[in-house]
């Protein structure tokens, strides 16, 4: 009887634990309010295919030469990524004409040439202190010995794209009255393919103080589906949101559910994923200094780190309904009443 009650009281313990839990699970999802439904619609659409098409053309063309870090090619993005901003009347946070983060030889190995971050960003207009990161990596992994080019189409043309398109989105509010609440930078990593040591510096070198930065939402590979998904391609892997952020992670699902109604993924999210995929991208040098993250991402292919990676492969279409969705849930971030919470992903 003893052993029996004991075990009774383990499962009571257990039972009262758990309904606790689940109705602070509850009670959080409850308390996220969606603000500027209709702003985020109508500045969503901004964001087209056709434009999509245009940078990604631009970008993963042979000329390019594969946009290897410190080479011509990634000059030549680095250059067009600064232009775009200059015409779209988008600031930069480090001066007035310098969109470049230099980074020095001497922080790569080898024979890496000196490369550069590109930065861009709208100040905003209550907490301009408090910024969110949207990240992307523009560097690729330039010509093979043999002489063929890595255009890196959707890796990560697609990305790059995706960046532009979004603050633009964010530009176009501005100019017609609504600056987000808090600053937003628009940072393309270069140096990702050889270590994510583009990000790495900046992390190490931070622009705005990283306990200013409240979260890093960070595009990497979205313009194409994976052999998972053939039969259902309207979808995205999300890694990440929940790690640091429980809030995070469900203002993610309810912006998700609102706006843009896409399957998420979260079948590389787990820690004991052996693709590592959470530790393999950029976002990952902001979420070891505890900033919460997303990381967006629909699968390695067969083209992946190989020549055919080309942009006749990506469905522009859905790299729009993709860049709509983080473009939304950007929103909501920039202009939430509060920062977000990080709970490690325990909600207390």
């Amino acid at each position: 009887m003893k052993i029996f009650f004991i075990a009774s009281a383990f499962a009571l313990v257990g039972s009262c634990s758990t309904t606790k839990y689940t109705t602070k699970v509850q009670n959080l999802k409850d308390s996220i309010k969606l603000i500027d439904s209709s702003l985020v619609v109508k500045y969503s659409n901004s964001i087209t295919s056709k434009e999509l098409k245009e940078h990604l053309y631009t970008i993963s063309d042979d000329s390019f030469e594969g946009r290897a870090t410190g080479e011509l090619g990634q000059k030549m993005t680095a250059e067009y990524l600064k232009n775009y901003y200059t015409n779209q009347n988008i600031e930069s946070p480090i001066g007035k004409e310098n969109y470049y983060q230099t980074i020095p030889k001497s922080f790569f190995q080898k024979e890496t040439k000196s490369s550069e971050n590109v930065l861009a960003y709208i100040k905003g207009s209550e907490f301009p202190e408090e910024v969110l990161i949207i990240s992307a990596h523009y560097d690729h992994l330039g010509i093979t010995k043999d002489g063929q080019i890595n255009n890196g189409a959707d890796d990560n043309a697609s990305g790059t794209s995706a960046l532009l398109e979004i603050a633009q989105a964010f530009k176009i509010a501005q100019n017609e009255g609504f600056t987000p609440k808090r600053s937003i930078l628009f940072l393309h990593v270069t140096a990702e393919e050889i270590g994510k040591l583009g990000s790495e510096f900046y992390a190490k070198n931070p622009v705005f103080p990283l306990e200013n930065t409240i979260a890093d939402l960070n595009i990497d590979m979205i313009g194409r589906f994976d052999d998972s998904h053939i039969n259902n391609k309207n979808y995205i892997y999300l890694l990440g949101a929940d790690r640091l952020s429980s809030e995070l992670h469900y203002l993610s699902e309810k912006v998700n559910k609102t706006f843009s109604n896409l399957t998420l993924d979260y079948k590389y999210n787990s820690e004991n994923d052996s693709n590592r995929y959470y530790e393999r991208s950029d976002h990952y040098n902001f979420a070891i200094h505890d900033i919460p993250v997303i990381f967006y991402f629909t699968g390695e292919h067969e083209d992946y780190h190989k020549p055919t990676d080309t942009r006749d492969k990506i469905d522009f279409e859905l790299l729009a309904k993709r860049t709509k969705l983080i473009f939304a849930t950007a929103w909501e971030l920039a202009n939430l009443d509060h920062r977000i919470k990080v709970d490690h992903g325990v909600i207390y």
